[in-house]
């Protein structure tokens, strides 16, 4: 890591300031002061180069490769990894749109050492199948235990809340959707250009679905899914597709997460958007929330790489750059968000549901989506 070139280098360079003063002693004090200086002088010289011999040896752990599965947003990923491969020296390998399914499907042929996920749900069931492995990594303190495993197979780094973005100039907040069990209404498919969802199996739709069958239960969950298929006047693949409609005019509104919001207020045209958290008032559920993080995939064919990975990772700059440009909130409450109008998550109304639940809904949700026929359809 970049930290050990930097250690090597100050070790060599104390050495030559020791043996420095150890002359300069030498001069001013006569020969017993001498032999002292010496001595000293050949001990430090000796710590140096063990540090040495240990910094190189930790360079030698760093060589190679690293083969990180992604289904996170390739604009984010591609710059923590570069990051990585700059600080270290390890050469990664990176496969995008990945599913959590990909890793269980090559459980014997294993490919992956480190899975980046944007869905907790995603990461805590290759958890809970055996896929992901026991980690410690430094500084893991710094993440709150609801926000990583039990063993640290994965941590999650980056939150998120649903809501609602919507063009101003087409319809007003207050005729804006304040609850998720408002999209039952179909007088919402009846709005100026109507509404916008995402695509059943988007990452971020399935944690929504998911924690909407915590909340409710699976039959009232699937007529809700059933309701935005048939009422949303557009289906997208992603969220940077809603937002970027809704801020043109094309729709009035749009299920997304928060980021999609901040990221839509960057644009230098078409950024007269607001948004609408949901289930705010305080006998509602709370809005609905996830978290994007990374896990250390089991029998990874680059081992010490990925708890290389995680280490540094974890570092708050890492911690940092693994949020990027999403505009999302650290999860880390010393980190401010990148995004200084970001509302903090302190003070929203949230659901109260252990993000580790995720994991025990999400294959089951994924077949809910799928029987709802919200699955693949776009429009």
């Amino acid at each position: 890591m970049k930290r050990s070139y930097r250690l090597l280098i100050t070790s060599i360079a104390a050495a030559g300031l020791l043996a420095a003063c150890g002359n300069n002693a030498e001069e001013n004090n006569g020969g017993a002061d001498n032999a002292e200086n010496n001595t000293q002088e050949n001990n430090e010289a000796d710590n140096a180069a063990d540090n040495n011999g240990d910094e190189e040896a930790a360079e030698e752990d760093l060589s190679g490769e690293l083969v990180v599965y992604s289904s996170r947003n390739e604009q984010f990923v591609d710059e923590l990894l570069n990051k990585f491969e700059e600080d270290t020296g390890v050469e990664v390998q990176a496969l995008h749109e990945a599913e959590p399914l990909q890793i269980q499907e090559e459980a014997g042929n294993v490919q992956a050492d480190v899975f980046i996920s944007n869905d907790v749900g995603g990461l805590e069931y290759l958890n809970q199948e055996g896929l992901l492995a026991e980690s410690d990594p430094e500084n893991i303190d710094t993440i709150d235990e609801q926000y990583r495993a039990d063993n640290n197979e994965w941590v999650a780094l980056s939150t998120r809340a649903r809501g609602f973005i919507y063009n101003k100039d087409m319809i007003d907040e207050e005729d804006v959707p304040t609850r998720m069990e408002d999209l039952f209404e179909e007088s919402y498919a009846d709005v100026e250009n109507g509404y916008a969802i995402t695509r059943g199996g988007n990452g971020g739709m399935i944690g929504n679905v998911s924690a909407l069958r915590y909340e409710w239960g699976d039959e009232r969950t699937q007529e809700w899914v059933e309701a935005i298929q048939e009422n949303a006047s557009g289906i997208f693949e992603g969220h940077g597709d809603i937002r970027r409609a809704v801020g043109s005019g094309e729709h009035a509104f749009g299920l997304v997460n928060n980021y999609y919001y901040h990221q839509q207020l960057e644009e230098p045209t078409d950024n007269n958007v607001g948004f609408v958290y949901t289930d705010q008032e305080e006998d509602e559920m709370g809005a609905i929330v996830n978290a994007a993080g990374a896990g250390l995939v089991e029998g990874g064919p680059n081992q010490e790489n990925a708890e290389a990975f995680m280490d540094w990772v974890l570092e708050e700059e890492n911690q940092l750059a693994f949020v990027g440009d999403s505009l999302e909130v650290p999860i880390n409450e010393d980190l401010d968000p990148p995004f200084e109008d970001a509302v903090p998550f302190s003070e929203l109304h949230v659901q109260d549901m252990p993000l580790r639940e995720l994991g025990d809904y999400f294959q089951d949700t994924r077949q809910l989506i799928e029987d709802a026929g919200l699955d693949l359809e776009l429009r």
